[in-house]
Formats: structure tokens, C-alpha cells, sequence
């Protein structure tokens, strides 16, 4: 007799089908387990063999082969503890084989058959679904998360005691509610951390932060120590605007895999900092889950006094600062994660911080402040939509910090909502923003009255600048012109964009 239960596994940003197959013959008394299982697959035997004895089920005392089809494909982690299970139950005929067919099941099982929660439970009841599957079991934890999928049942269980019965129809599953996204949105009724009225001076660096966040542009910000460049970018966080439903989805997809969060929906913009120790591993990810870039997808990723972290890591990040994904290769597997992040970085203008301070002595040489700049490279650097330097604020103007108010970031937040929604309009769709656009699609959309074409020519020349850099200027001051209600791109918002281009 041969069992088969269907289930899923994640595989990089997707999932794969997994068909397990069991089969019970006589001889010696015997568990196993085939199809490219690993070490974790492997001990399913003894967590299978207890949860069964301890939910009130008997184990059979035969040869029992458990197959994970299809071979090739290498299985990890406790997603399949469920299926093994049920494939036993059905050789031993304590269920039959419609309670089980045209479902999907995925669970770990705990010793006493309590079905724990599992990473990346989107991309498995997305998967079930593309397959044509409309009904998914999953552990009660994952429902929060599972629900966010549309046109497909997914209900939650909490032991294999109750699936059993819940198969049998002697009792329904969790009760299940789908969540609308739209529940999910964050409120703007009270700002968490920094904003824009706790900032005394840097007008400029805050303008040049607004129009960032508005286009979703990449920006550096230089300036002493003290300036208040982490400041301004953590405020910035509370100006990123709500998620859209299909960014929320994406968004959870991420956290469940990287296991940061399986019980419920992401619903705010990530805001990752990683310290300047990070390896290139954690920061692009890997076979096993998805990094840093990846986790501050639709968000932003803070690199604060990048010099300081390993130029094998800054230069990593050079492919998905254009390409918007990850795609990372090993022995035998290819894995794609999306990683669309706004990049904010800081840096001091040298080793001590103090170089060109009025006010402090600067003990750099010039090979090391050379030295110190060079560790942004020119290609990297030319990623860089905006340029900025956060000058020194006077103590005698940082009088009235810690200040309740929040007009000013009220203010700018409403503008760039404007701003993003002229971006909608003109790309008919959510998600896309000017500092996302291809050179294709520069040409296409975005308009420049003559004079401002004229004086872009000019610059070129003079700046020398890149073709990449000749379309990141154009990008920004579409923005600006966003941020002023104007169509197209003028002459004060191309010069406003030019002054950010400088290194």
C-alpha cells in the first residue's frame, strides 16, 4: 500500500512542491527516510514516531519507507513533519486516503503532537495555490500570516490529535478569518523615535531627505561628528510612507523566511542598520535565508559611517542598488531574493571627523583622508542619487531640542504624500517611484522644458557626469518638481538637483 500527502517548501523568494510518499511493508521493525533529506529531515523519525504514540495513535511495528519526492531536490528545515505523519497514519489505516487528498499540509511536530509554526509559510500557501490546491492545513501560529493569501482556504490546527479529527469532520478547524491587508496599514497617530522638529539647523539636509524619501533615492550624507547626520536619518524613518497592500505581502514573505516574524503581517517599512562588522554574507544573504538588503526591501537600509564597513560588502551591494534583487548562486542552486531599498549612508569628512571644523584641529594627513574617501569606490558612489554635507550646528541654536511639537514633520510628510501620489498617477501603479526608473523609462515619462534641457547639457560637460549620473539627475528633479506640484521638470528644479550630485 502506498500513501501520498502533498506539501510545500520554501526555495529562495518561491516555493517548491514536495509529494511524500510512504509505504509499509512486513519485516524487521523499521523507520526511514529517502529523497535528499537532511540531518533536520532525518530526526522527523524520532519527533514523528513520539507525536504519533503521544496524540493517542499507535505506531505501526513494520518496515515503513517514507520517500520526499522529487529526489533531486535538497530538503531542509521541519516543514515536512506533518506530511510523514499523516503518510504513516494512512498506512496503518487510521485514516483513509480521502481524508487526505487534494489537501496541502506543512507543520513541525513537538514530542507530545503539539504542530509548531514554520518559516516562510507565504511562500508555501502561495505555492499550494499556484498548484491548484484550495484547502492548506497549517499550525494555528502561521494563520496570521497565511491568511494574507487570497482564494485559497487555509485552516490552522494546533496538535495532530485535532487535524485527525478535523479530517474525520468530528470537529472544525480554527475558526478562520482572512485578514485584509488594509487592516494591516500603519497609522500616523504617533511617531515612534525621532522626527523632523527634534532636528535644530541642517535645512538643507533635510530638504535633500525629503526629496529622497519622496523619489526612493539613494543619498549620503557627510559631515563632523556631532552634525546630526544619524539623527536626521532615523526621523527619516517616521517619513516613510504607508505600505501598500502587495508591499505587505512581500514584506511578511521576507520576515517569515528570515524567521523574524511567522505569527503575523509586517505592516510598517523596515528600517535596518546593520553595524560596520557585518559580513557580506548576512548583508547580501544566502542559501539559508534572506540578508540584510533583502530585509530592508521597500524600506531602507542605513549604513552608518560606511568607510567603516568591509569594501568586499560595499562593493556587494552594487548589483541590487540596480537591479533591485539578490540573485545568489551555489553548488547546485540558484536563489533570488528581492532587495528594493532606499540606501541612506553617513560618513565623516576624515579618519577623526574634524577635517575642515573651524573650530577643531584636524590630525588627518592628506594620504589618509584620501585613503579614508577612497573606501567608497567610484562605482559605487556613482549609485548614489544625492550628495550631501551636514554642516556643524552652533550650541546656541540647539536651545528648545526635545520640543512635543510636530508640525514640521507633519508638513513634509504630507508633501511627500502628495509627491508619491503624482508618481502613482504618472506610472499607473503603486510602488513605483522615480528614483526606481529605468534610463527607458526616464525618456519615456519625464519631461523637461527647454531651458531646463539646455542647462542638463551644460552640466553634463562641466560635471563630467556618467550616463548613470546624467539619469539619477534627472530622476531627482522630477522629484522636486513632484514635491512642487509641477509636471514638468524646470530649470530651478534640474539646478536644486544638480547641487546634490557633487562629491
Amino acid at each position: 500500500m502506498i500513501a501520498k500527502i502533498h506539501s510545500m517548501v520554501p526555495y529562495g523568494f518561491h516555493g517548491k512542491l514536495v509529494e511524500v510518499e510512504g509505504d509499509m511493508n512486513r519485516g524487521l521493525p523499521a523507520f526511514n527516510i529517502v529523497g535528499m533529506a537532511n540531518k533536520t529531515v532525518n530526526e522527523a523519525k524520532e519527533r514523528v514516531r513520539s507525536a504519533v504514540v503521544n496524540s493517542e495513535f499507535f505506531f505501526p511495528d513494520k518496515k515503513v519507507t517514507i520517500n520526499l519526492a522529487p529526489a533531486e531536490l535538497a530538503k531542509d528545515g521541519a516543514y515536512l513533519d506533518l506530511p510523514i505523519a499523516l503518510a504513516v497514519l494512512v498506512l496503518s489505516r487510521q485514516l483513509i486516503r480521502s481524508d487526505v487528498e487534494n489537501r496541502a499540509f506543512v507543520g513541525e511536530l513537538s514530542l507530545n503532537g503539539e504542530i509548531k509554526p514554520v518559516k516562510g509559510i507565504i511562500n508555501i500557501v502561495e505555492t499550494a495555490k499556484k498548484a491548484g490546491y484550495k484547502e492548506i492545513f497549517v499550525p494555528v501560529a502561521n494563520l496570521p500570516q497565511a491568511s494574507l493569501i487570497d482564494d485559497v482556504s487555509v485552516c490552522g490546527v494546533r496538535t495532530l490529535l485535532e487535524l485527525v479529527l478535523v479530517l474525520k469532520k468530528q470537529i472544525g478547524p480554527e475558526a478562520f478569518t482572512r485578514i485584509k491587508t488594509s487592516d494591516c496599514l500603519q497609522s500616523d497617530d504617533q511617531f515612534n523615535g525621532p522626527i523632523y522638529d527634534h532636528i535644530r539647523g541642517q535645512k538643507l539636509a533635510k530638504r535633500a531627505m525629503q526629496i529622497a524619501i519622496a523619489g526612493h533615492h539613494n543619498i549620503l550624507i557627510s559631515g563632523p561628528p556631532g552634525a546630526g547626520k544619524t539623527l536626521l536619518a532615523k526621523a527619516a524613518a517616521n517619513l516613510l510612507p504607508a505600505p501598500t497592500p502587495g508591499e505587505i505581502v512581500e514584506m511578511s514573505k521576507i520576515y517569515s523566511l528570515a524567521g523574524l516574524a511567522t505569527d503575523e503581517a509586517v505592516s510598517t517599512r523596515p528600517f535596518r542598520n546593520p553595524h560596520h562588522s557585518a559580513s557580506a554574507t548576512s548583508m547580501i544573504g544566502g542559501a539559508t535565508g534572506p540578508g540584510e538588503i533583502s530585509l530592508a526591501h521597500k524600506g531602507v537600509l542605513f549604513l552608518d559611517e560606511i568607510p567603516e564597513f568591509p569594501r568586499s560588502v560595499l562593493e556587494a551591494l552594487r548589483q541590487p542598488l540596480e537591479d533591485k534583487e539578490i540573485t545568489i548562486s551555489r553548488a547546485g542552486q540558484k536563489i533570488t531574493y528581492p532587495a528594493d531599498f532606499m540606501l541612506v549612508a553617513t560618513m565623516n569628512p576624515c579618519p577623526c571627523g574634524y577635517s575642515g571644523d573651524p573650530t577643531h584641529e584636524c590630525k588627518c594627513s592628506e594620504a589618509q583622508i584620501r585613503n579614508y574617501r577612497k573606501k567608497i569606490s567610484g562605482p559605487l558612489f556613482d549609485r548614489m542619487d544625492m550628495n550631501i554635507i551636514a554642516e556643524k550646528v552652533e550650541n546656541k541654536d540647539l536651545r528648545g531640542m526635545g520640543s512635543a511639537s510636530s508640525r514640521e514633520h507633519i508638513v513634509v510628510k504630507n508633501t511627500i504624500t502628495e509627491a508619491i501620489e503624482h508618481q502613482r498617477l504618472r506610472y499607473g501603479r503603486d510602488g513605483m517611484y522615480n528614483g526606481s526608473l529605468s534610463s527607458y523609462q526616464v525618456t519615456k515619462y519625464l519631461r523637461l522644458e527647454p531651458d531646463a534641457e539646455r542647462l542638463l547639457a551644460d552640466a553634463s560637460e562641466r560635471l563630467a557626469l556618467s550616463a548613470r549620473s546624467y539619469f539619477k539627475t534627472i530622476k531627482v528633479a522630477q522629484t522636486i518638481a513632484d514635491l512642487d506640484n509641477s509636471e514638468i521638470i524646470k530649470v530651478g528644479h534640474l539646478a536644486e538637483a544638480l547641487t546634490y550630485r557633487k562629491r
